[in-house]
């Protein structure tokens, strides 16, 4: 292998384990942080309309970085951005499990009427595998847009903060208890 190649292929794997770190902040740096999702729920119940959800998305982490000395840090502003993350995908797999359901009990009751009629839960299936397909590639370019420096790591999380969370918004949208 030439030096050329070596030397893209280690500035690769740095930025690799930059973002992986940054992503998931060492124990001690995220035990240190106080986060609470209060604040996104609070919003999202006063919220009526997918556009003011929307407008919620985010305001934890915020409100995380502001409230911890390791907050305006790499690790402080992954660990907050990420501690939502992980909540807006808890939401997303809860709703995406209700409407797939709703979807299935719905083509049986149009299999009643017509076998031609498109399948709504295998639609929404293929949707979601795209979906996270397109999350990953946008969150992997949003990070390649820091050339392997530490921002990466906390833009490609908040990318998945958002995508996630828009998601989660739009699929409930579906939902017919809403």
């Amino acid at each position: 292998m030439s030096c050329t190649k070596t030397k893209v292929r280690v500035h690769f794997l740095i930025g690799v384990a930059i973002f992986l770190v940054a992503a998931n902040p060492p124990a001690v740096a995220q035990d240190d942080l106080v986060f609470d999702i209060s604040l996104t729920k609070s919003c999202l119940r006063e919220a009526s309309t997918a556009g003011e959800k929307r407008e919620c998305i985010g305001e934890s982490a915020n409100a995380c970085m502001r409230a911890n000395s390791l907050g305006g840090s790499t690790y402080g502003m992954g660990g907050c951005l990420n501690f939502e993350a992980e909540w807006w995908d808890g939401q997303l797999n809860i709703v995406y499990k209700k409407l797939r359901r709703q979807e299935k009990a719905d083509d049986e009751a149009n299999a009643e009427f017509s076998d031609n009629l498109p399948k709504q839960a295998e639609a929404l299936r293929d949707m979601q595998r795209a979906w996270i397909a397109y999350r990953d590639a946008t969150c992997e370019y949003e990070y390649s847009q820091f050339g392997g420096g530490t921002g990466g790591g906390p833009a490609g999380i908040a990318c998945t903060l958002h995508l996630t969370a828009a998601q989660a918004i739009y699929l409930q949208g579906s939902l017919q208890e809403f």
